[in-house]
């Protein structure tokens, strides 16, 4: 198809990216540690990482992870960790034993935890102390057969580690009780591997890296299967798009959203290794007053995050007068950017905010704003390198320019399908290759790509999917409720936020019990935010409740 958006395209972005330049992710933090070396690669709590320190505990940790868990190329490796110095360390470290890294959100319930350690049948988990007990909960009804805990300060260099740990754990009370029969400590799990020899794994394009679970576009969380492959086409794609304006060996990225997310993961933690640039942490952006004074510390050039997060820097106190001269780059993605949160950032800090769109399913990116861009535009922006894109009706004709449907996507970056589900993967990729986003969208005559809305009726909740299914399964196992419909509404501080529209089994059932069932059972930010009783849900002939038009009545 042709390519019309090509022609604007920043000079010396690329119309096509070398995929086959690394044959792994391996591969290419290895050329990075062989490039950067002494200079830092990952930061947070006062402690820095150099790419020669980090390529020296990964191997370690590769190292007792083959020794001494006995995992095999191909076994699943869970991590389930904040963004502390800890995660790239055993990223890289599950990654050059052959792994493949199911990244979970430590926010998890048991329920949640349990379906997706099962799914993957994940073999071994490294867990943070704090959520443990959940694990504890769950595990005995899991494949896991290894658990290796850490503690908040692990990596930090003594006494800090030390006082640290005591802190969290006995002042601050966050670690509560649990006990893992045979669970092994990240420290001891390293000194192990120092003195064990790293096997080397053989690894290309169509390995395994990562399963990144998703809701896809209806119901419980899968696993999108994401190669090496995949994944290292998008760090070329991002990295192409970012070349002309970032220097290689000094960019300073702010990584607030967490690095178990697929949008840090590619574009903050991979990218900015592959161009030797300082990936730093913040392990509790929701402490805005604490990020602010991260901030402050450090000269950076670069932030990348959803519409929320900077919608509550900008109200933080102090942001504005932050020192921004060095700021380079902001991106927003995950969910839509608003223009005034938009507008608001460019007059405090200076820069434009890029919008950026993505899929777990496309490694993420597939559109992004070019970085020469002179004011926010509304946009998704343009397909990336050797990316297609195409706007489909309904009957899978592809439509002109200006016309509205889904929006398709073909590239290097595109999964090899969802995890043991054959035929969920039939449904969104059809026999040309093309993955069929669930987004509704429209392109312009420059190329630039504008969302509609979306297909389906998935709720985005600060760049996080929450789907309808699985709330409305929760909620109804509640013994006084009878019927529910979850739907999305507007939110001024999450894009959208969780409704539920619940028909009573028992009249003396409330809120409060409500909310005390979602929080024991979904993670916060699934959680409905507005509660409503009704009588009876809009509902088709054979049954279905009519989504339409439940928006269109509680919305």
């Amino acid at each position: 198809m042709e390519k019309f958006w090509l022609e604007s395209y920043p000079e010396q972005v690329p119309a096509q990216i070398d995929a086959d330049r690394y044959a792994s992710l391996v591969e290419m933090f290895d050329d990075s540690v062989r490039r950067f070396g002494d200079r830092p690669a990952f930061a947070n709590m006062g402690a820095t990482l150099t790419f020669r320190e980090l390529d020296a505990l990964s191997r370690r940790f590769a190292a007792f992870l083959q020794s001494r868990l006995g995992l095999d190329k191909g076994d699943r490796f869970a991590i389930m960790l904040p963004n502390l110095l800890q995660y790239p360390v055993a990223l890289f470290g599950a990654l050059r034993a052959g792994l493949v890294v199911v990244n979970v959100n430590p926010l998890y319930t048991p329920r949640e935890l349990r379906h997706q350690l099962n799914d993957s049948g994940t073999s071994a988990v490294l867990i943070l102390e704090n959520f443990a007990h959940v694990l504890e909960e769950c595990l005995a009804d899991t494949p896991v057969r290894s658990v290796v805990t850490t503690r908040m300060g692990d990596l930090l260099p003594f006494p800090k580690s030390a006082i640290v740990n005591l802190v969290v754990k006995y002042v601050k009370q966050l670690v509560p009780a649990f006990h893992i029969q045979g669970a092994i400590r990240f420290t001891d799990a390293l000194s192990e591997g120092a003195s064990a020899s790293l096997r080397p794994v053989t690894l290309g394009h169509e390995d395994l890296a990562f399963l990144q679970y998703t809701g896809g576009t209806t119901g419980v969380a899968k696993g999108a299967m994401l190669s090496h492959g995949n994944v290292v086409a998008n760090v070329e794609q991002s990295t192409a798009w970012m070349g002309p304006f970032l220097v290689t060996g000094e960019e300073v990225v702010i990584t607030a959203l967490p690095l178990y997310h697929i949008f840090a993961l590619t574009a903050n933690c991979f990218s900015f290794v592959k161009i030797g640039g300082l990936n730093y942490l913040i392990t509790n952006p929701r402490d805005m007053p604490g990020f602010v004074r991260e901030l402050r510390k450090v000269r950076f050039t670069g932030i990348t995050g959803v519409n929320t997060l900077f919608n509550g820097l900008l109200h933080a106190s102090g942001f504005a007068d932050l020192d921004f001269s060095a700021l380079k780059i902001s991106i927003g993605g995950g969910m839509a950017v608003q223009a005034a949160v938009a507008r608001r950032w460019h007059e405090v800090t200076g820069t434009t905010l890029l919008e950026a769109y993505g899929l777990t399913e496309t490694s993420p990116t597939v559109c992004a704003n070019p970085f020469d861009l002179e004011g926010f535009n509304g946009s998704i922006g343009l397909p990336v390198s050797s990316t297609e894109c195409c706007i489909k009706s309904d009957e899978g004709e592809v439509l002109e320019i200006g016309g509205t449907g889904e929006l398709c996507v073909r590239g290097p970056q595109v999964m090899k399908g969802y995890w043991q589900r054959p035929d969920e993967t039939r449904a969104c990729m059809d026999a040309d290759g093309w993955f069929h986003t669930g987004d509704v969208a429209r392109f312009d005559e420059r190329g630039f790509v504008y969302l509609i809305d979306r297909k389906k009726d998935m709720i985005l909740v600060s760049g996080f999917n929450v789907y309808p299914s699985e709330i409305e399964e929760v909620v109804s196992s509640h013994p006084d409720v009878l019927e529910v419909g979850a739907i999305g509404v507007p939110d001024e501080r999450t894009g959208e936020a969780v409704k539920i529209v619940v028909v009573k089994r028992n009249p003396g059932l409330t809120r409060e019990s409500l909310d005390a069932h979602c929080r024991a059972n979904l993670t916060a930010y699934k959680c409905p935010r507005h509660v409503e009783f009704t009588s009876e849900l809009p509902k088709s002939n054979v049954g279905k409740i009519l989504r339409r038009e439940l928006r269109e009545t509680y919305g």
